[in-house]
């Protein structure tokens, strides 16, 4: 048996802050809980003034009942407030079925690409913003939400777009359900649930202290920009261009990042140079991961659902949430306890005095702002190259195996193999290693010009050279161009045929799921 189920709620904390800060929030409530089994009419219980009908509660405790849900994750966060001991293993996600199947994340959007005769209401958006979401009081309306009993209609209207989504929700998976993912896929699935749920704790004390002293860098550096230049807001792109434009007797075209870094390697005038260091000192844009977690730690002093399962369409990596923890900045700092002890105590006069740029310290700080509980402590593991390394296995490309065996280093290796000449970092044609890093991380997997634009984020490579090197990493690896053909060729023969087809000696088989 199935259960079927899709919530509507309600908190003060806005959901941009992670789904577990939200459902922590005191004001946080279940709505209307919309439910079906197996076939039956789909039901929907008005919670704000009804409990849950006996029978769904014992299916929720019920460890026989499948429980799904599109995006599963949510409706189980919300009734483990209200369930705590519920069972929550026998649980399926619609959402993830359907990123499985390469198709959108969203329900809306997966069931227009099924192109399902049942759609989502599309009226959803407006009644969410009504009841689901704090209203700001006015004089002639004082109140800070909106009441079912405000709008009876509207209400009326909710618990039918409530009905639908689970209507929708179940069309999408008895269409998908001959697809769904292997066993150990699910494992997986519920092992996130496990990490999202534990958290990460959060040393509070380092990320108020961050903001504050960001706060006083900040202000410093708008004032002495004001100063120095006589605008009104320095800050301001266009106003700021003019005025180094005038300054350096020529137009600047953008005023990007490495604009910015371009222009201070330069031989410019000292209150030009100040003017472009407050600039970047405003632009930190790393200061946002403190914010992050200052608005998503939870009462229990953790950050929660910081990772999002199958979020990466078609590989089916994890994607970073929140926070972001999948690009936090590196730190070289070699004394990170004591830069966190002097920036706990808020003198950015002595993080100036020992590093010489606290916005920088700030910014390195970040990654331990996330901290082991008492006791315990983080084991930290990465797959090195993993892209590479794969790709190299599943097409027999020898070399690069023995490269990775070696202990070497695949970049320098690989632009080696592809120009014809020793390449060291920061050794012997140690410029043309770059090269081979962007060929590296755009190429393993078919990419073309498009890739390497893509992977080449500072423009390093000049466009003209492009088409030259990925012929020349193509070359260099036979075996891999060759297993993209063979793959593709196979996969092509199966959909044709509907019989299976073995390529690389047999160690991988193509075939055709049920339902297909």
């Amino acid at each position: 048996m199935e259960l079927s189920i899709d919530v509507e709620t309600y908190s003060d904390c806005p959901i941009k802050f992670g789904a577990q800060r939200y459902v922590d929030d005191e004001t946080f409530e279940i709505l209307l809980f919309a439910y079906c089994f197996d076939d039956e009419p789909v039901e929907v219980i008005d919670m704000t003034k009804d409990p849950l009908p006996e029978r769904v509660v014992d299916a929720l405790y019920n460890k026989e009942i499948t429980k799904t849900a599109f995006n599963a994750a949510f409706e189980m966060l919300c009734l483990k407030k209200y369930f705590p001991d519920a069972d929550y293993t026998n649980w399926e996600c619609t959402s993830v079925l359907a990123l499985y199947c390469s198709l959108p994340a969203s329900l809306d959007n997966v069931s227009k690409a099924l192109k399902l005769g049942e759609a989502k209401d599309s009226r959803g958006k407006r009644l969410i913003q009504f009841f689901s979401v704090p209203r700001k009081p006015t004089k002639t309306n004082p109140k800070t939400r909106n009441m079912p009993e405000d709008a009876p209609d509207k209400w009326a209207e909710y618990i039918e777009y409530n009905r639908q989504d689970v209507v929708v929700e179940k069309a999408i998976r008895k269409r998908l359900l001959s697809l769904k993912p292997p066993a150990v896929e699910h494992a997986y699935w519920l092992l996130d649930q496990d990490i999202n749920w534990r958290g990460v704790k959060v040393d509070m004390e380092l990320v108020d202290a961050a903001l504050a002293c960001n706060d006083e860098i900040v202000d410093e550096a708008t004032e002495s920009s004001k100063l120095l230049t006589g605008l009104e807001n320095p800050n301001s792109t266009m106003q700021l261009k003019e005025w180094l434009s005038e300054r350096l007797g020529y137009e600047l075209d953008t005023m990007r990042k490495d604009d910015v870094s371009n222009l201070l390697a330069r031989d410019i005038p000292s209150d030009v140079r100040k003017v472009l260091q407050n600039r970047q000192v405003l632009g930190n844009s790393s200061i946002k991961k403190y914010l992050a977690m200052k608005n998503a730690v939870c009462s229990d002093g953790r950050i929660h659902g910081m990772l999002q399962f199958y979020g990466a369409m078609r590989s089916g990596r994890w994607a970073g949430r929140v926070v972001q923890l999948q690009n936090l900045p590196r730190n070289y700092l070699e004394d990170l306890d004591t830069a966190r002890e002097v920036l706990k105590s808020r003198d950015v006069e002595m993080l100036d005095l020992l590093y010489g740029n606290p916005g920088d310290v700030i910014k390195q700080l970040i990654r331990t702002a996330l901290v082991a509980e008492e006791g315990h402590r983080f084991i930290v593991a990465d797959f090195s190259a993993i892209e590479a390394r794969v790709i190299a296995w599943l097409a027999h490309e020898q070399w690069r195996q023995d490269v990775f065996a070696q202990g070497g280093d695949i970049y320098c290796a690989s632009a080696s193999s592809m120009f014809h000449v020793p390449v060291e970092k920061h050794g012997v044609n140690g410029h043309l290693r770059q090269k081979g890093k962007v060929a590296e991380l755009a190429l393993g997997y078919g990419g073309g010009v498009g890739a390497m634009k893509s992977m080449d984020t500072k423009g390093e490579i000049p466009e003209e050279e492009l088409p030259g090197i990925i012929e020349a990493w193509r070359r260099a690896s036979p075996r891999i161009t060759r297993f993209w053909k063979d793959a593709d060729n196979a996969a092509k023969q199966v959909v044709k045929t509907g019989e299976p087809v073995r390529i690389r000696q047999g160690n991988i088989k193509f075939f055709k799921s049920k339902g297909f």
